[in-house]
């Protein structure tokens, strides 16, 4: 187990484990053996990722589903160092800690910063469509996410939950009178990111479909979706539209699958 020192001794000293499994405070997101718990030291926040294990069945269940469980803790720790290593920016670690030998029934929990004066790009572009963004702000936000997906994706990760939800802009480097060359955004929630040599090509589309449906709603116009593709792929859009042209086709089309499976509808996007 392992703690930074601002909170060795938040947790008291006795079985500190266990009070950290229960730690009380502000339980933001809970699901079957996950938990995640916000608690504030010397006004300061941090997100406590609690998993319990998730038993046998659930493990057999997730293998015939030709799917790797996510057993604890531990792989987003990898997934945060990992991406600390190839230039990404996400929340800092500030503790770790597993127990247990069995696979099905191990503990865990993982402690990180609270990414203060940040917002999800999900919350930030909800009123876009009504209300239009400043064209360089949007553009620079298109190419950013762009650049970290493909970042990503040349380094043999992929996200599994791949929603503008995940990605956290940090406002207080907003300026309208700016380039927006110092963007910060942020990309959390990596307990499902796996790691490879090299990014299987239907792990690709899963990630770039999802993103593009989180992101339908938001008044896009298909010259941002090109901006987009231009940046992904670090290649002139003529280039991308020929010789990448059947991803993108398959993106297009899950994307839209996705979004009819949700919203009963097809999405209004000029696009398509």
């Amino acid at each position: 187990m392992e703690l930074r020192a601002d909170l060795r001794n938040f947790f008291g000293s006795n079985d500190v484990f266990e009070n950290i499994l229960n730690a009380e405070g502000r339980v933001f997101r809970e699901h079957k053996n996950r938990k995640t718990v916000y608690v504030v030291k010397d006004g300061k926040g941090y997100f406590i990722k609690i998993h319990r294990g998730i038993g046998w069945k659930e493990i057999f269940k997730n293998l015939l589903s030709l799917r790797w469980p996510v057993l604890s803790a531990g792989n987003e720790l990898c997934a945060i160092r990992r991406l600390e290593e190839i230039g990404i920016e996400t929340a800092k670690v500030a503790g770790f800690g597993e127990r247990g030998m069995r696979p099905a029934w191990l503990e865990s929990f993982l402690i990180t910063d609270d990414l203060v004066n940040t917002i999800s790009l999900e919350d930030f572009s909800r009123d876009w469509r009504s209300h239009p963004p400043d064209f360089t702000m949007k553009s620079a936000i298109i190419e950013r996410v762009a650049g970290i997906a493909r970042l990503l994706h040349r380094s043999g990760i992929n996200h599994r939950d791949f929603y503008i939800c995940h990605f956290l802009l940090d406002t207080s480097g907003l300026n309208k009178n700016d380039d927006y060359e110092g963007l910060h955004i942020y990309l959390i929630d990596l307990h499902r990111m796996q790691m490879r040599e090299r990014t299987p090509l239907r792990w690709r589309i899963k990630d770039l479909s999802g993103l593009l449906f989180s992101s339908m709603n938001i008044g896009l116009t298909k010259r941002d979706i090109f901006r987009f593709m231009k940046a992904y792929s670090g290649k002139p859009l003529r280039n991308t539209l020929t010789e990448d042209a059947s991803l993108w086709s398959q993106v297009f089309r899950r994307s839209v699958k996705l979004y009819e499976r949700h919203f009963g509808r097809r999405p209004d996007v000029p696009f398509f």
